[in-house]
């Protein structure tokens, strides 16, 4: 079964885990009768296992109303942590059970959003089909977010876009190219000029862009920076699907990876500018944070780097580009 979520959260206990599983589940849910029902138990025990666990750390760590449950400061910390131990233990768990088994079990996947949205269903439809005993969960992110979930080994690989500006543990591999086109609105009046556009002449346009620890905005900076340009007007979006919409309202224009509008361009809904600079590459990478791989995460891997839908869609979006 694939799960596609905000969070990644394990409903299965652990023999040795019980009361981070409780606990981790109480402080996401913030009900006790909710996390009873997730955790097929009472909610009875439920409170049983907070309080033991309460007492071995020594303090309280949630504040409980009759209106609400949530974290208080030690509380948090607690729950950094054990969302980090859990994931350790699955991990280890994981890699044991492989010495004497096949590709199986669980695997946590965390993609940007522009791989995640856009190309990673194609790849994971292939990966169900020939490995039906490998469980994928998914955590859609940007760059940053999918990152620390890596780091913190609450995912087992990351596939992600841009570069880390500071030193992380984490191994990071290139694995497929993406091409970034300036889009704009089918009106725009440079739709329909002949020629290569200066970035210049698009200097009163506003700029629809992501976030910042976006992978898409790291690429629309450095886009920037190499062309000598600093847009005037920026409206920032937190995902990549408003900003299609508001381009192809007339908003603004921006700059999108071909991954994500291949269907806008087909159906005439956007266009690109020939841009100086344009086509814009930059790559994809995997991005994992352990010396040891289990069997799922090796398939998954060598899925991704040998992959032919990749190339057949960086084919098809070629097309569609001229």
């Amino acid at each position: 079964m694939i799960m596609i979520s905000n969070y990644i959260y394990e409903k299965e206990l652990l023999p040795i885990d019980h009361q981070l599983q409780v606990f981790i589940a109480v402080a996401e849910r913030k009900n006790f009768s909710r996390a009873a029902e997730d955790l097929h138990m009472t909610q009875p025990a439920v409170s049983q296992y907070i309080r033991s666990f309460e007492e071995s750390i020594g303090v309280r760590l949630l504040e409980r109303t009759n209106k609400y449950v949530r974290l208080n400061r030690a509380g948090e910390i607690a729950y950094h942590h054990a969302k980090e131990i859990v994931g350790l233990y699955s991990k280890m768990h994981n890699l044991v059970d492989d010495l004497a088994n096949k590709a199986s079990g669980s695997l946590t996947i965390g993609a940007s959003y522009t791989f995640g949205e856009y190309v990673l269903p194609h790849i994971l439809s292939k990966l169900v089909a020939e490995y039906p005993s490998i469980e994928p969960s998914v955590t859609i992110g940007n760059t940053a977010d999918i990152a620390e979930l890596v780091i913190s080994h609450q995912l087992d690989v990351g596939l992600i876009e841009g570069h880390f500006k500071e030193a992380t543990p984490l191994q990071n591999e290139n694995f497929a190219e993406d091409a970034m086109y300036v889009v704009a609105s089918p009106i725009h009046p440079l739709v329909r000029k002949k020629g290569r556009l200066s970035i210049g002449e698009l200097s009163n346009d506003l700029w629809l862009l992501r976030e910042e620890g976006s992978g898409t905005r790291e690429a629309a900076e450095t886009f920037f920076s190499q062309s000598g340009f600093r847009p005037a007007r920026v409206m920032q979006f937190s995902s990549t699907q408003p900003i299609k919409e508001s381009v192809e309202a007339g908003l603004g224009i921006s700059l999108l990876s071909q991954w994500a509008i291949q269907k806008e361009l087909r159906h005439g809904e956007l266009k690109t500018l020939p841009v100086k600079g344009t086509p814009f590459k930059r790559n994809f990478s995997i991005v994992t944070n352990s010396p040891f791989q289990t069997k799922a995460l090796q398939v998954f891997i060598d899925l991704l780097k040998n992959n032919e839908d990749l190339t057949v869609l960086n084919q098809k979006n070629s097309t569609n580009m001229k």
